[in-house]
């Protein structure tokens, strides 16, 4: 896996101070995408294990609230796996830390679609996400008044209540 970058101090994807991982490939191709150069696979650095060594440094402060993941796209097939094993070792150094994860895909019709079918490694990942902001970009329902989100078809979603629920629960204080 490649990744665009690393901010260390990022306070527009989620809430508090967090640390946010821009994974590099996404098929989405979403028109005005705000980083549409990071489509591509091969784009920025190669994801070693220095790399995973600097994330859960720079995770190692109090002020740091948690962890978010975007793209690119987190939950394509050549990404899923190296981002699967980085959030385990999130969860067992900073198990106090949440994990939020930017997706173009949708949680019931994606997410909850390939876990019906069969792909193993979907699971895994939700597992670990405390919250999933879902949904492509869509131009013409940008909304730059609402928190988190880039257009207003985007979901803000509690992971680990909706798993448990079987339903999709949205986290009410980001509700529009």
């Amino acid at each position: 896996m490649n990744y665009a970058t690393i901010k260390k101090h990022d306070v527009a994807n989620g809430p508090g101070v967090r640390v946010s991982l821009f994974v590099s490939g996404c098929t989405h191709h979403c028109p005005e995408c705000f980083n549409a150069e990071a489509w591509d696979f091969q784009y920025g650095d190669l994801y070693t294990p220095e790399t995973e060594e600097e994330i859960l440094k720079a995770l190692d402060h109090s002020y740091i609230r948690g962890i978010s993941l975007l793209g690119g796209e987190p939950f394509e097939d050549a990404n899923r796996r190296t981002v699967t094993e980085l959030l385990q070792r999130v969860r067992k150094m900073y198990p106090q830390k949440d994990v939020w994860c930017y997706t173009g895909y949708t949680y019931d019709t994606d997410l909850l679609g390939w876990i019906r079918e069969g792909k193993e490694d979907v699971l895994p990942l939700l597992s670990l996400i405390d919250v999933l902001v879902d949904g492509e970009f869509i131009a013409a329902r940008k909304n730059l008044r609402i928190p988190f989100r880039g257009s207003e078809n985007q979901r803000i979603i509690d992971v680990q209540t909706s798993l448990r629920q079987k339903e999709t629960v949205l986290v009410k204080e980001y509700i529009l």
